[in-house]
C-alpha cells in the first residue's frame, strides 16, 4: 500500500495513479508475444468446438466477468458469439461449495463438472496464491484441459504447478491495484486480436 505524506496535495494523488499505471503498461509491453500466443490458444479452443472457463476473486473476478461477456456477446466487431463463461457468478453453487466444503474448491468442483479436454481454464490472479485458484488449476490438468493465466507479481504457488501445456501471461510489479490495471489492458488485447483473426477471415 502506498503510504502517501499527509500534506499531499490530492490532485498530486491522482498524478501519481497516473504515473505509476503508465509505468505498469509499459513494463508490460514486452509480454506482446505471449498475449498473441494466449489468443491463438483461444482461437484454437473454439476452432475444435472447445469453451473457456475463466475464474478469478476480488477484482480478477470482475474481470473474468469481462472476458466473459466480451466473449459471449461481442467486443468491438460483429461476429459469431464465443463460449468464455464465467465461473465467478452463481452465488448459489459458489456459497453451497464453500459451505458445504470449503471455498478453496468453488472453482475446483465447477471445473470438474463442466471442462473437458478441449477446453481451456483462464485463471485470474494478482499474486498466483489463491487457493481456489490452485485448485483450479490442479483440476483442469486432472480434466486434461490446459490453463492460460493471466498472473502477477512473482507468480506465486500457481506458477510453480503450470504445466509446459499451460500459458502464464505474469504481469511484472508488486502493486494489486496497478496489475490488475494491466491484466484489464491485456483482456482487451486478447479481445482484439480474436476478433481481427475471426473478421478479417
Amino acid at each position: 500500500m502506498v503510504d502517501y505524506p499527509s500534506n499531499m496535495n490530492t490532485t498530486k494523488i491522482v498524478q501519481q495513479a497516473f504515473e505509476e499505471s503508465i509505468d505498469a503498461i509499459t513494463s508490460a509491453k514486452s509480454l506482446d508475444q505471449i498475449i498473441v500466443n494466449a489468443a491463438e490458444r483461444m482461437l484454437s479452443c473454439f476452432a475444435c468446438g472447445g469453451k473457456i472457463l475463466i475464474c478469478g476473486n476480488g477484482g480478477s473476478a470482475a474481470d473474468a466477468q469481462h472476458l466473459s461477456s466480451e466473449l459471449l456477446n461481442r467486443y468491438k466487431e460483429e461476429r459469431r458469439e464465443l463460449p468464455g463463461i464465467t465461473l465467478t457468478s452463481d452465488g448459489s453453487t459458489l456459497s453451497s461449495i464453500g459451505n458445504d466444503y470449503d471455498f478453496s474448491f468453488v472453482y475446483s468442483k465447477q471445473i470438474n463438472a463442466l471442462a473437458n479436454p478441449n477446453d481451456l481454464v483462464f485463471l485470474i490472479t494478482t499474486s498466483g496464491n489463491s487457493a481456489n485458484i490452485v485448485e483450479a488449476c490442479k483440476a483442469a490438468h486432472n480434466k486434461g484441459a490446459s490453463n492460460i493465466v493471466l498472473n502477477g507479481k512473482d507468480g506465486g504457488a500457481l506458477a510453480i504447478l503450470l504445466s509446459d501445456d499451460d500459458l502464464e501471461i505474469r504481469v511484472p510489479g508488486t502493486t494489486t491495484a496497478r496489475i490488475q490495471e494491466v491484466h484489464g489492458l491485456i483482456i482487451h488485447c486478447l479481445c482484439e486480436l480474436i476478433d481481427h483473426q475471426l473478421t478479417s477471415c
